[in-house]
C-alpha cells in the first residue's frame, strides 16, 4: 500500500478529480489504481483566495515499490495498514460480573468492548435512557424545572450528548484506539466522513441515536444496562471493593468496578472521599460563553467564498494574559446554541451545543481562564468542586434562575445590558440580562477582557460590543483526579478510575479511548464471565 501526503485539490473538486490527481502524482494511469482510501482531509485557508483541501490517501496498485521509485516524491511512501487489537483473555477468575458506573463515552465504549468479548458487564447509569432524557432536558429548557439525575450532565450518553459532538483529540495514538473509536461511531450510525475529517463532529441529534444503539449492543452481548441506578455507597473490605450500593438499598457484588462517573458527579466524589478512595484536586478552567454571528466567523476564516462547501467555520484561540494565566476558547460550536447545562438545584452552568448540520445563526465558544488549586483556597481533594459550586450559585442568583446574559461592551464597562444589538441570542433555556461581571472574581474578568481584545486581532469583530456573554462555564473538565497505577487500578483494589470524571480525558474521543484502555486492562487480567 502507498501513502500519499499533501495532496491538494480545490474545495469544489469531484471524486474523479481526486483519483486523477492521485494517478498523476504516482505517474500511473487511473485504471491501475485498485483502491483509494482517504486517511485525512483538512482545509487550508491560510490564503483566502486559494482555499483548498489537503489530503492524505492510501492507494493499492501493482508494483508499488517500482511506482514509488518512479514518482520521486517525498510525499509518496510505502505504508502498512495498522489496526486496533483487543487483548486476549487473562487467567484470573472473576467471582462476579464487572460493573461500570456511568453511561458516558468512557462507560459505553468500555461496556461495548467488554460485552463483545464475553465479560457481560453491568452498566449502572444514574440518569434516564436517552429517549426520556431528551424529554427531561427539553422540559427543563422550557420551564426551568430541573431533574437532578436526568439533565444535560447526567443520563445515557453523558454530557457529550448535548454538545457539538466534536471528536478531535490531541492524544497520541500508537495503538489505533482513536481510529477504533471512530470506527465504532460509524458502525453505530455516524457519517463515515468522521474517519478522515481533520476536525470531525457528529452533532447532538445524531449522538442520541448512536448511544441508544450502543446500549442495545451491550445488552445483545449479555451485558445489562440499568437506568435510574445511582450508586450511593461503596463497600470496601481489607482495602478491596466488594459491593456497590444502588439507591441506598440494593447491594451489587463488584469485584471489578469501572468508575466512569463523569466530571459532574459531585455527590459521588463526596462518597468516594468519605470511603477513603484516594483523590486529588487538579487544575481546570472556568469562564463564560461568547456568541457571534456565524457569518462573521465564516468571513474571517474563509473569506466570502465557498461557505456552502466548507460549512460553518470554527476557531481555536489562545492568549497568555499579563497575569500569566492562560485564556483560551474551548468547545467551539459552529452554528450552535448556548444551553443551560445545570445539574444541581440552586446552581447554574452553561455549555455549547450544535446539531449535525451546524445551521444555526450564531457561533459560540467557551471563553475560559485556567485556575489551579492555589485559587481554590480550600483544603482537600474537593476544593475545586467547592470553587465551581460557588461560581454556579452566584450565576443562578444573578439571573434569578435563568441564564445570566451581558453584552461584551457592557461587561467591559461593568454596566447592565438592557437590549441586544445586531447579534441575535441563540439559547436553549431561559435567559435574563444580568451583571455577569459581578459574579466573577476580578482576576477572571480582567483576564477574559484581555483575551477577547487579543482574539480580536486574530478574528476581526471578536471584540464587538454586542457579542453576547453568558455564564458560568464551569464544567470544562473534572476538578479532581482519582489516581491509578500502571494497571489502571486504584489504591483500593478492584476500582478502575476511567474517563473524564477520573481526570484522564478531556472530551468525547479521549474519554472513549480511555474506556478502551480500561476494558483492555480488565480483559488482559481476567477470564470471560460465563453465562
Amino acid at each position: 500500500m502507498i501513502r500519499i501526503n499533501q495532496l491538494k485539490l480545490p474545495v469544489d473538486h469531484t471524486e474523479e478529480a481526486l483519483w486523477a490527481k492521485t494517478a498523476k502524482t504516482l505517474k500511473v494511469p487511473v485504471k491501475e489504481i485498485k483502491d483509494l482510501q482517504i486517511i485525512k482531509q483538512s482545509i487550508d485557508a491560510r490564503k483566502k483566495d486559494e482555499i483548498h483541501f489537503t489530503y492524505s490517501v492510501d492507494v493499492v496498485l501493482p508494483n508499488e515499490e517500482t511506482v514509488i521509485h518512479k514518482a520521486k516524491n517525498v510525499n509518496v511512501v510505502l505504508s502498512e495498514k495498522k489496526e486496533y487489537c483487543f487483548p486476549g483473555s487473562g487467567s484470573e477468575k472473576m467471582s462476579s460480573r464487572p460493573v461500570i458506573i456511568g453511561a458516558g463515552p468512557a462507560g459505553l465504549f468500555c461496556g461495548v468492548m467488554l460485552a463483545r468479548n464475553g465479560y457481560r458487564p453491568i452498566l449502572l447509569e444514574r440518569g434516564e435512557a436517552v429517549e426520556k432524557r431528551r424529554q427531561a432536558v427539553d422540559e427543563f429548557w422550557k420551564n426551568g424545572i430541573l431533574k437532578p439525575d436526568s439533565n444535560v450532565q447526567f443520563g445515557e450518553g453523558g454530557a457529550g450528548t448535548f454538545s457539538d459532538g466534536k471528536l478531535n483529540t490531541l492524544v497520541k495514538d500508537p495503538f489505533m484506539r482513536n481510529r477504533k473509536v471512530l470506527e465504532l461511531f460509524v458502525e453505530f450510525g455516524a457519517d463515515p466522513s468522521i474517519l478522515y475529517m481533520n476536525k470531525p463532529h457528529i452533532g447532538t441529534d445524531i449522538l442520541s441515536d448512536i448511544v441508544k444503539r450502543m446500549r442495545e449492543e451491550i445488552n445483545r452481548h449479555g451485558g445489562d444496562v440499568r437506568f435510574n441506578s445511582r450508586v450511593t455507597d461503596f463497600i470496601i473490605k481489607d482495602g478491596r471493593l466488594s459491593h456497590v450500593v444502588v439507591g441506598g438499598e440494593e447491594e451489587i457484588p463488584a469485584e471489578i468496578l469501572v468508575l466512569a462517573i463523569g466530571h459532574s458527579s459531585r455527590d459521588t466524589f463526596e462518597i468516594l472521599e468519605k470511603r477513603g478512595i484516594p483523590m486529588e484536586a487538579k487544575a481546570f478552567a472556568v469562564g463564560l460563553r461568547i456568541q457571534h454571528p456565524q457569518e462573521c466567523i465564516n468571513n474571517s476564516q474563509y473569506g466570502s467564498r465557498h461557505h456552502d462547501v466548507l460549512g460553518a467555520a470554527d476557531y481555536k484561540l489562545t492568549h497568555q494574559s499579563s497575569s500569566g494565566r492562560g485564556v483560551y476558547t474551548f468547545c467551539m460550536c459552529p452554528g450552535g446554541y448556548v444551553v443551560n447545562a445545570s445539574s444541581e438545584t440552586g446552581m447554574l452552568a452553561v455549555n455549547g451545543m450544535s446539531y449535525h448540520d451546524r445551521a444555526g445563526t450564531n457561533a459560540n465558544s467557551a471563553l475560559i481562564v485556567t485556575v489551579s488549586p492555589d485559587d481554590f483556597r480550600g483544603m482537600g481533594p474537593l476544593s475545586g468542586v467547592a470553587y465551581q459550586r460557588k461560581l454556579e450559585q452566584a450565576a443562578f442568583l444573578s439571573g434569578a434562575g435563568k441564564i445570566p446574559v451581558q453584552l461584551y461592551g457592557d461587561f467591559k464597562d461593568n454596566r447592565l445590558s438592557t437590549s441586544f444589538g445586531d447579534v441575535e441570542p441563540a439559547f436553549k433555556g431561559q435567559y435574563e440580562f444580568a451583571s455577569v461581571r459581578e459574579f466573577l472574581p476580578a482576576y477572571l474578568s480582567e483576564s477574559l477582557i484581555e483575551g477577547v481584545e487579543a482574539f480580536d486581532r486574530k478574528i476581526r469583530g471578536f471584540a464587538r460590543r454586542d457579542a453576547i456573554l453568558a455564564g458560568v462555564e464551569s464544567r470544562t473538565s473534572s476538578p479532581v483526579r482519582i489516581p491509578r497505577n500502571e494497571f489502571f487500578e486504584s489504591e483500593i483494589k478492584g476500582i478502575y478510575p476511567c474517563g473524564e470524571g477520573a481526570g484522564y480525558a478531556g472530551g468525547i474521543t479521549s474519554a472513549a479511548m480511555d474506556g478502551l484502555k480500561v476494558a483492555e486492562a480488565v480483559a488482559s487480567r481476567f477470564q470471560r464471565f460465563p453465562i
